[in-house]
């Protein structure tokens, strides 16, 4: 841990030629991960980092840089190195460094360095049973899992503030293989949670995990391919909300919007969705994966209404980017590690619950895709273009789920399918997952109900639905 004498040196030391902001980002964390594969233990590891990253800010110009050397001198020669990015005079100086509270919605219980290495293998060894009791042949590789993190981060900058953050993460993760002579096809479910291990003891069943993705796997083992064409599709609750995720959720980044390098650049108080759909991203979530009391910049965590009844509101701001659109952050700001610096990104981003039931929806369908998952696929912010394979999909006809299909992908742009959704359920719930961007790897919550889109291009080498 940095102490505030030194933290107001190196603050100093990076305004010295002209920058109007500084920050420091301290971090030290520790990891471990157990992993039971094809029923042995196959790796125990742990992993410990602790580092410091320097970012200053100068109008819309940004410089980082970062270090493992927490000295005073090594800070001292980092702020020097960088503040050569600028040519001025002093423009700001440090003299106090005032702590910033933010309310502790996510309280450690049971810290995962006190739970015994042997006590999580007899938890994932409840998942080997059931699979050894399920007797598949054609599961050919299994892989259970449990990874935690406990992460201590400590932020000063030039307002004068600084703030610190202790958190704990757990995840748990079951993956099969099925093959046979046609191919192979892979099973895969991760829930995760901010809360202690009592979590996975009170709160997840990894036998019905188990049975669940041996389903899957064996199901798309034998599954015909899927048609192609554009038709309605039904998109599932929970991980189906990865499709809003990567479609529309990273154009709502304020990383894209301020540069105008999105598709929503410029549109707020548009309608861009239909009326049926409002979506939300809430890092205030008590003990969900993606939820932050506090941002990475010392912003209090927020529920930020991105779409109200099918109108543009908001986007996600951290406070640099905030700076072209001549607004303050509001919480959205987050990093991987002190190696990366930091830009605004989603935390439990959903579309939040209507009126229908599943049953509604799926039985309002003559015909089409019902799909429950993803797993995998890209899009592009500016154009808002994307395509996403589905991990579980089936045919729907005279409103009723017909035949598992495989090999689907949806094809199309975020701001076209936010139109076309026609039915939105009651059932919201939420997927864990990992985000990738620039400023890394971070968790969140992908959510939504089911819904449906009216009409959508699918992409399937089954030719044409009948």
């Amino acid at each position: 841990m940095i102490n505030k004498k030194v933290a107001i040196e190196v603050l100093n030391e990076a305004l010295a030629t002209g920058a109007d902001f500084a920050e420091i980002f301290f971090e030290d964390s520790n990891s471990r991960m157990v992993m039971i594969e094809n029923g042995k233990v196959d790796s125990s590891s742990s992993n410990s980092t602790t580092g410091v990253g320097l970012r200053l800010l100068k109008e819309n110009q940004c410089v980082y840089g970062y270090t493992t050397d927490l000295t005073k001198k090594g800070l001292l020669k980092l702020a020097s190195t960088l503040n050569k990015s600028f040519h001025g005079e002093r423009v700001l100086t440090v003299n106090k460094l005032d702590m910033i509270r933010a309310k502790n919605r996510n309280p450690i219980g049971r810290s995962y360095n006190d739970v015994p290495r042997e006590e999580i293998i007899s938890l994932l060894r409840n998942g080997v049973d059931e699979l050894q009791k399920l007797n598949e042949p054609k599961i050919v590789r299994s892989e259970f899992g449990f990874a935690y993190n406990h992460r201590c981060v400590a932020v000063f900058n030039s307002k004068e503030k600084w703030f610190k953050r202790d958190t704990e993460f757990g995840r748990m993760f079951v993956s099969v293989i099925a093959a046979d002579q046609t191919g192979f096809e892979t099973g895969f479910e991760g829930p995760g949670t901010q809360g202690d291990i009592s979590f996975f003891t009170e709160k997840v069943d990894i036998r019905e995990i188990t049975r669940n993705v041996v389903r899957v796997a064996l199901q798309n083992l034998g599954a015909k391919e899927c048609p192609s064409g554009v038709m309605p599709v039904i998109v599932g609750n929970g991980w189906g909300g990865v499709l809003f995720h990567e479609s529309c959720g990273h154009p709502l980044e304020a990383s894209a919007v301020a540069k105008g390098l999105s598709c929503f650049s410029g549109k707020e108080g548009e309608m861009i969705a239909s009326p049926l759909v409002s979506a939300v991203d809430d890092s205030t979530m008590p003990g969900e994966w993606g939820s932050i009391d506090i941002d990475d910049e010392g912003n209090p965590g927020e529920k930020r209404l991105l779409i109200k009844n099918g109108k543009l509101v908001n986007f996600m701001i951290d406070d640099f980017n905030g700076r072209r659109m001549n607004r303050g952050g509001n919480g959205a700001c987050r990093r991987q590690n002190y190696k990366f610096q930091p830009t605004s990104r989603m935390s439990n981003t959903y579309i939040c619950a209507g009126k229908s039931t599943p049953e509604e929806i799926i039985k309002a369908t003559k015909l089409g895709l019902y799909t429950k998952g993803f797993n995998g696929g890209s899009v592009d912010p500016a154009t808002g273009e994307f395509n996403f394979g589905c991990s579980e999909a089936y045919i729907v006809r005279d409103g009723k789920i017909c035949e598992p299909v495989k090999g689907a992908t949806l094809i199309g742009k975020g701001f076209e399918i936010l139109k076309h959704i026609d039915m939105v359920g009651n059932d919201l719930a939420l997927g864990q997952g990992m985000c990738g961007a620039s400023s890394g790897s971070i968790r969140v919550n992908v959510g939504q109900p089911t819904l449906r889109i009216s009409e959508i291009t699918v992409g399937g080498r089954g030719g044409e639905l009948k």
